[in-house]
């Protein structure tokens, strides 16, 4: 197991090599990167090094994968990552049928074999939209899944929930896809609205005991990152929740 910081909860510190002296303390030592901290990757790899962090994964954007392979994979290579995610479409660049999701699975798993000729896996971080019904029924993360079989899924386990399925049910059908979770917290209905209605993991609704528990019988290489969209307050949310996720896992182990 692995527990790291989704750097993309902490976009608003003001000095983001600063914040890597932070982490250690509150018991993390790896983070996972987003276009936010790549401008100088050599730069940022000795500030890691500098204070014993690691980044195993990175999230990439499609685009600059398909277009700028050969920057990605030195980001890639120079940041230390060995596992790849594409995070993202912009709502305008969704598919809206089952075929266009199958294009798009098309287009990730020649992504995952280009990645895998460097020894990098390659995978999908969801959202979610991935989960709304198609027009004919279908779910565009099952046809994602189904139609690459060579990409992997960074399961966000909460996005799941706003998508209107259950986790376990997914961590028990596309377990043997899974090599990342993000966690994080869904405040009660009302609450946290400046936050995006997220909160501080154990702070919200969400059963994360049983999450975990599912994912490790899954699974015991698997990255944990933490990660709040919108965060009020960056560093107490990364101590607190880092603090919450030791005795989550502690209570998982069934």
């Amino acid at each position: 197991m692995t527990l790291s910081l989704q750097l993309y909860s902490m976009r608003e510190c003001t000095n983001q090599l600063d914040l890597l002296g932070q982490l250690t303390a509150m018991g993390i030592s790896s983070v996972e990167g987003y276009g936010g901290v790549y401008d100088d990757p050599t730069a940022y790899r000795a500030a890691m090094e500098a204070n014993g962090i690691t980044m195993p994964s990175g999230h990439m954007g499609l685009h600059e994968i398909e277009h700028d392979f050969d920057g990605t994979i030195a980001i890639t290579k120079t940041l230390g990552m060995n596992r790849v995610y594409a995070p993202y479409l912009e709502e305008r660049d969704r598919p809206t049928t089952a075929q266009g999701y199958e294009d798009l699975a098309h287009r990730l798993n020649a992504a995952a074999k280009k990645f895998a000729e460097h020894g990098i896996s390659f995978g999908w971080h969801n959202h979610d939209f991935e989960f709304f019904a198609l027009p004919d029924g279908s779910i565009p993360m099952d046809i994602l899944l189904d139609k690459a079989p060579d990409i992997k899924w960074e399961a966000d386990l909460a996005w799941v929930v706003r998508g209107g399925c259950d986790p376990i049910d997914y961590i028990a059908k596309y377990g043997s896809r899974i090599s990342a979770i993000h966690v994080k917290d869904i405040a009660p209905e009302g609450e946290n609205v400046d936050q995006d209605g997220w909160s501080d993991l154990g702070a919200g609704t969400l059963d994360w005991t049983a999450f975990l528990s599912a994912c490790r019988v899954q699974s015991d290489d698997l990255i944990y990152a933490l990660e709040h969209d919108k965060p009020s307050d960056p560093v107490g949310y990364a101590s607190r929740s880092a603090a919450v996720f030791k005795t989550l896992w502690e209570a998982s182990n069934v």
